[in-house]
């Protein structure tokens, strides 16, 4: 059966408190009788005694059995809610006052009797009913002697059967019903002020689950459905619908990240499409030209061929080269292993590099301070990664005549700040977030030379940041753009 929580916690409360009203209804019942009984067995504690002082049958000795018999049947009709009965210090029953064939004992234990005759203050205490083998009732008791001699007890049973069925008929006809009435009432009303209590407690979470219904039906899409405001952190439905929300709001922003990249991704299969097949098409064309046997080359032209060949084979490599790079970078596959390293001296391993491409252009490519003796803590291979391709960069973007720095700056709290700075071209103000983009290239960068696959400044930042290291950029059109990033200093000792 398949039921809403409301209609579940009703249901359970119902029950569980039908089982406490028949616990306590049994158990007033019980303390009910057995109070009842306590106060009557004290009450007539001390009738057996009375009637054997009292009667002079009794008193002077038992010697004969049918007078006693008539005895106790004229006492019985006077007192309709006791029954007498004669017992030998054995516990046998030789006399009675009910009718012949009411008696089903023939004996009695006599255990409770000599107990109450002890100790009078043990109240209630039951002893056996003769007209039952299996109940117990209370009952008063007294010793009867002749002289010193015992010959029994007068054993008196308080409320006895006639009693019982008098008192069992009046209740069935006024108490117990009255008593259904009442737990029939209280039930009703419990019942319905628990659908009321409920209705007021589940109705959060069924407003909660609607909207998330609606949510889940709209794909997850938070445009075009949205929870309510949730604002008390003191309720459970309210925390739990904040949780929700934000689950919903993450769930959501990555939906858009996974759109963006792979729109993104397409975008860069595109490119590298394109820059692949440039280079591949031009070399193609040449070879096709070198292996045309009828085509008449001189030695100057074969070589030309030979070396736009080189170079486009060149460019290849290099592009395929960042491509496995970057990918190995997003996939989280490349490894630092830091070490202590003169940083200028690296810096002026890298500027080597670039010295006669830097003539060629007529770039003043210098590095400051001059004599930088500062000890860094990195990946030595990443770092002049880094510098290679920052410094590569700033010379294509550098026009004839102009200046590239490499710039240290010591600014203490054990941290140093390179600088390579030139002055280019520029980058677009609005651009200059998206540069570090794969394959994005700024609109004013320099086409001439060789075509370029946008990935160099990706691959720095991705490298930058696995040594805990950040690159900024700062530029402006026509006088030239600055790259920065930090390193850690290792302080002499």
């Amino acid at each position: 059966m398949n039921l809403s929580l409301y209609q579940k916690l009703a249901w359970s409360l119902v029950v569980i408190f039908c089982f406490i009203c028949a616990l306590v209804y049994g158990w007033s019942k019980q303390l009910e009788q057995t109070s009842q009984h306590h106060g009557e067995q004290n009450l007539h504690l001390q009738l057996a005694e009375h009637l054997v002082q009292d009667n002079p049958l009794i008193k002077q000795g038992i010697y004969d059995y049918k007078a006693l018999e008539n005895l106790f049947h004229t006492l019985m009709l006077l007192g309709p809610a006791f029954e007498f009965y004669f017992v030998d210090p054995q516990g046998k029953i030789l006399t009675y006052s009910a009718e012949p064939g009411k008696v089903k004992r023939s004996h009695i234990n006599l255990t409770p009797l000599k107990r109450l005759i002890t100790d009078p203050t043990i109240t209630p205490l039951y002893g056996d009913d003769p007209r039952d083998n299996n109940k117990q009732k209370i009952f008063s008791v007294a010793p009867v002697y002749n002289q010193d001699s015992l010959q029994g007890y007068l054993y008196v049973i308080i409320g006895g059967e006639a009693y019982d069925t008098t008192l069992n008929n009046i209740k069935a006809n006024d108490n117990l019903w009255l008593a259904v009435l009442w737990l029939a009432a209280a039930l009703l009303f419990l019942f319905v002020a628990m659908l009321v209590l409920f209705r007021f407690f589940t109705a959060p979470i069924k407003k909660l689950a609607a909207e998330v219904s609606l949510i889940e039906a709209a794909n997850y899409s938070l445009t075009d459905s949205k929870l309510s405001a949730y604002s008390n952190k003191n309720n459970e439905v309210d925390n739990l619908g904040r949780g929700i929300q934000a689950m919903l709001t993450r769930i959501d922003e990555q939906f858009k990240a996974l759109e963006q990249s792979d729109k993104q991704r397409r975008e860069l299969l595109t490119h590298l499409s394109h820059d692949l097949r440039t280079p591949l098409a031009s070399l193609q064309g040449f070879l096709e030209v070198l292996n045309q046997p009828h085509r008449q080359l001189s030695t100057q032209e074969r070589q030309h061929y030979l070396d736009v060949s080189s170079d486009n084979c060149q460019q290849l490599k290099q592009l395929i080269e960042q491509i496995f790079e970057l990918a190995n970078l997003e996939n989280g596959q490349v490894k630092i292993h830091p070490e202590t390293l003169n940083l200028g001296e690296l810096i002026y391993d890298c500027v080597a590099k670039f010295c006669l491409t830097a003539d060629h252009k007529e770039i003043n490519l210098s590095v400051e301070p001059a004599i930088c003796d500062f000890t860094v803590v990195a990946d030595i291979a990443k770092l002049e990664r880094v510098l290679s391709n920052l410094i590569d960069n700033a010379i294509r973007h550098t026009p004839r005549g102009g200046k590239i720095i490499v710039h240290v700056q010591d600014v203490g709290s054990e941290q140093l700040y390179v600088d390579v700075s030139d002055t280019g071209v520029g980058i677009n103000q609005d651009e200059l977030t998206a540069i570090f983009e794969p394959h994005y290239q700024a609109s004013n960068s320099n086409k001439a030379g060789r075509q370029q696959g946008g990935l160099g400044l990706a691959i720095c930042k991705g490298l930058l940041q696995l040594m805990n290291s950040e690159i900024n950029v700062q530029s402006e059109l026509g006088k030239g753009t600055q790259f920065r990033f930090n390193l850690p200093q290792k302080i002499k000792a």
